[in-house]
């Protein structure tokens, strides 16, 4: 499937940088990411104005999340895998500008099947995060390579987490379609950044489109580390979608009667997830990532049976997000550090195998989250988001080895 010769002239290139943890472009590729995913998340703070602004329910609403994850799982099946085939820069560029015509759509929505088909565009094209991924893993220094995709998914992380905050402060000061305006200027500024900043390199495989595609399921086959990561991802972010879709029900009511923008600030108490994401990396570099991952995978059930037993109570919410945002993003920075040493040559095709299930798990959660706040509130999510925090740690328990992998 791939060549040697291939493989070392990818990574090799005097067209590409060798990457430090504190390189520059290390930090450019952490802004571009964290601006790229926080699209897929701008909408969250805001399900309860856009359910009464469409005059949809909160089960309806609450699939706004579920469009956007599932286009970005189309877009990981279709796009990311180019990475390995075509010019990663004028791939990530082309891509970043087609999120901001989604977004623009997005703000010009009149109706709710408007709404759900620009926030599928949207997260299609915000797959231009898990091209930067791969590609930094590419440049990156032999022996830094788990810091230095720690250091970049640190900046994805706060993207996520940031973009929440920002949704509700901009939604509160200038309403909701502000928020879809500033994301698209974001994104124009971006691709020209990205555009000047990043060096060209190209994939060096040289497979048609439909054989490089069916050539993930080879490595599904191959890679039994692959699909047992795939199992913790896509679970602890099953569990992670349950919570952060059904949050803004909870606290738009009483006993809490929170504001967009209040809601949105819930995102900043995750950033011990982003500030975790340098610490895990480290973790894999020192040979601790099985240990780490059941003590992160342990962290989602903690965090569900504190907010679920106290949910009235401001602080348990609080230690709740905390410790889920640490457990969820942290194990996933191990998961990724540890696929990333698995073929050199394939990068791009494991992001895709990786990432298409770990967004699945988040289609299924966040799609579930709100019919089942509507059936059983907020001790049911807690049950739910729980239960595959749970399956995850379980199945954890089945690994065996004696070597951190």
């Amino acid at each position: 499937m791939s060549n040697p010769k291939s493989d070392h002239k990818d990574q090799a290139s005097p067209k590409t940088l060798s990457l430090k943890p504190n390189n520059l472009l290390v930090y450019v590729m952490a802004v571009a990411c964290g601006m790229a995913v926080a699209n897929l998340y701008y909408a969250q703070p805001l399900l309860h104005t856009l359910a009464q602004v469409f005059g949809t329910s909160i089960g309806t609403t609450g699939l706004i999340i579920t469009m956007t994850q599932l286009g970005y799982v189309m877009g990981l099946v279709l796009i990311v895998p180019l990475g390995d085939l075509l010019e990663r820069r004028r791939l990530i560029t082309i891509v970043t500008a087609g999120t901001a015509i989604g977004l623009a759509g997005a703000a010009m929505s009149t109706s709710i099947g408007i709404f759900l088909l620009s926030c599928l565009a949207i997260g299609l094209t915000a797959v231009a995060a898990q091209v930067l991924v791969p590609f930094a893993a590419v440049l990156a220094e032999e022996g830094q390579r788990g810091a230095v995709i720690g250091r970049v998914m640190s900046g994805l992380l706060l993207g996520i987490l940031l973009a929440r905050t920002v949704s509700g402060v901009i939604a509160d000061a200038y309403g909701w379609q502000a928020v879809f305006w500033f994301a698209t200027f974001s994104m124009l500024v971006q691709t020209a950044v990205l555009w000047k900043m990043l060096p060209e390199s190209r994939g060096e495989m040289r497979l048609t489109y439909p054989a490089l595609i069916g050539s993930i399921l080879h490595l599904l086959r191959d890679e039994p580390l692959l699909i047992r990561r795939i199992v913790y991802g896509t679970l602890g972010f099953a569990a992670f979608s349950v919570f952060w879709t059904s949050l803004a029900f909870l606290l738009a009511r009483p006993p809490y009667n929170y504001s967009d923008s209040l809601i949105g600030l819930f995102g900043l108490l995750g950033a011990a997830g982003a500030l975790s994401a340098s610490f895990a990396g480290k973790l894999h570099d020192k040979g601790y990532t099985r240990m780490g991952t059941g003590l992160l995978l342990s962290l989602i059930m903690i965090a569900f049976t504190i907010m679920g037993l106290f949910s009235t109570h401001l602080i348990a919410i609080i230690i709740g997000v905390i410790l889920l945002d640490v457990g969820q993003q942290g194990s996933h920075i191990l998961n990724q550090s540890v696929i990333y040493t698995l073929n050199p040559a394939a990068r791009s095709r494991i992001t895709t195998a990786y990432m298409t299930s770990f967004f699945f798990g988040g289609v299924v959660g966040s799609a579930s989250s709100g019919y089942v706040y509507e059936m059983g509130g907020w001790t049911g999510v807690s049950w739910l988001g729980g239960a595959f925090g749970a399956i995850a740690f379980l199945y954890w328990l089945t690994d065996f080895r004696t070597k951190a992998k």
